[in-house]
């Protein structure tokens, strides 16, 4: 009789189990999807002037909340790395035409000239010189999504190819892209002044492209000739503080750090007989072959940039190389609109990062820093459950505030805040 009536208790016992692995299960997707976050608008940082008040009105994505895709849009690993490795779905296909710039130590730059397919909202020429992210150049799918949206807008746009990244093109020269290295940006920039003399610009980076959109600007004053506003999207300011976080684990960023090494090892290697090859005259002195095998073991992005990168330039140590190509240290020399916007959830650009953004934008009129909670590393896709748009929040945003900064050229008063206070207290 005892046997019985245990054995008549073991389906409740079990079903106790499996409702307690259920709801474990749930809890770890809550977690995971961080489905309890909020939607909210993107947190605004900036100081209060004509420009601002008027960006704020003309750029509704600015003070709207940014709904991110039901079911996984809340979760920054993800958005990451639906951008990476599916760049964007029903992706267009834009017709540019390939430019060819020689440089002047022999390496061949190119870049992508998409024309405008309609007129644009103020009537004028206006040209987007963009660069993308870390490898990447005009093939990639979330370039051609923007592209064509920017096309479609009035715009004419101008993507430069990281020297290297387009695997067609071969290298005439014993160097690659570099973190900092503005020589290729900046020679597309000055052709399209000189082709088109009645072109103004919009310059716009993504990501690695961001820092050095960004650096070339303060470099020189005369590189901000012609420029209406500068849109640097999910970059880290500076490499030499972001490095220590980038080895660490939390929100996986040693793991990301892994996978951008291996595809960085795969284009330096795709090129090593003009990188490493013995019979290259030109090759750095400081280049040899010991640095061929440690790149070879190399797990992550820093060992790759002090064995290999910082060579290219002749820098001595890892952390000049970082401290000089940041554009950490030209922000502030920046006097155009600037639109810097991050995502708190990117799992690569740890939050300590966020207070340069933040404390420029507290002291500068012209730079504005948006933060939305969602989004992830160059993200932002929006959709209603479970597909996104191949538009997204990001490109829509980009599109948008540069429409109302050549607005703001066309129309805007002609003397400044401080102007009009000065001639009040009169």
């Amino acid at each position: 009789m005892s046997t019985i009536l245990e054995t008549s208790e073991l389906p409740a016992v079990f079903d106790g189990v499996k409702l307690a692995a259920v709801a474990a299960v749930l809890y770890v997707i809550v977690r995971c999807l961080n489905l309890k976050s909020p939607t909210a608008p993107p947190e605004l940082i900036y100081q209060d002037s004509a420009l601002a008040r008027f960006l704020l009105k003309s750029c509704p994505l600015l003070t709207k909340e940014y709904i991110p895709p039901l079911i996984w849009g809340k979760s920054g690993h993800i958005q990451t790395a639906l951008y990476g490795k599916m760049g964007r779905v029903r992706s267009p296909h834009p017709n540019g035409l390939r430019k060819y710039l020689t440089m002047p130590d022999g390496a061949t730059a190119t870049f992508d000239l998409f024309e405008p397919r309609s007129e644009h909202c103020t009537g004028e020429d206006v040209t987007m010189v963009i660069c993308p992210g870390i490898a990447n150049h005009s093939e990639k799918q979330y370039i051609r999504t923007f592209v064509d949206y920017a096309q479609k807008n009035g715009y004419r746009c101008a993507v430069l190819n990281h020297l290297g990244a387009l695997p067609n093109i071969e290298l005439t020269s014993p160097r690659m892209f570099t973190y900092g290295c503005t020589w290729e940006f900046g020679a597309m920039v000055n052709y399209i002044k000189k082709t088109y003399p009645q072109t103004q610009l919009i310059v716009v980076g993504f990501s690695l492209g961001g820092n050095i959109v960004c650096k070339y600007l303060g470099e020189s004053q005369a590189n901000q000739e012609r420029v209406l506003c500068c849109v640097s999207l999910c970059q880290g300011y500076s490499a030499l503080r972001a490095q220590e976080t980038f080895m660490q684990w939390d929100h996986c960023r040693r793991f990301y750090n892994f996978l951008m090494a291996d595809n960085m090892k795969k284009i330096i290697l795709s090129h090593r007989q003009v990188l490493f090859g013995d019979n290259n005259m030109k090759k750095p002195q400081s280049l040899s072959d010991a640095d061929l095998g440690k790149l070879y073991t190399a797990t992550s992005l820093m060992q790759i940039d002090d064995n290999v990168m910082r060579k290219f330039h002749g820098y001595s140590s890892l952390k000049e190389y970082y401290e000089e190509e940041s554009c950490l240290h030209y922000l502030h020399k920046i006097y155009v609109p600037l639109l810097l916007v991050n995502a708190a959830d990117d799992p690569l650009v740890h939050e300590s990062l966020l207070s340069i953004p933040r404390a420029l934008s507290e002291k500068k009129e012209n730079v504005m820093h948006v933060l939305p909670l969602h989004g992830g590393h160059l993200g932002f896709f929006e959709g209603s459950v479970l597909f996104p748009e191949p538009l997204t929040w990001m490109d829509k945003l980009v599109v948008q505030y540069a429409n109302a900064i050549c607005q703001w050229e066309k129309t805007k008063p002609h003397c400044s805040d401080a102007e009009q206070a000065d001639s009040g207290q009169e």
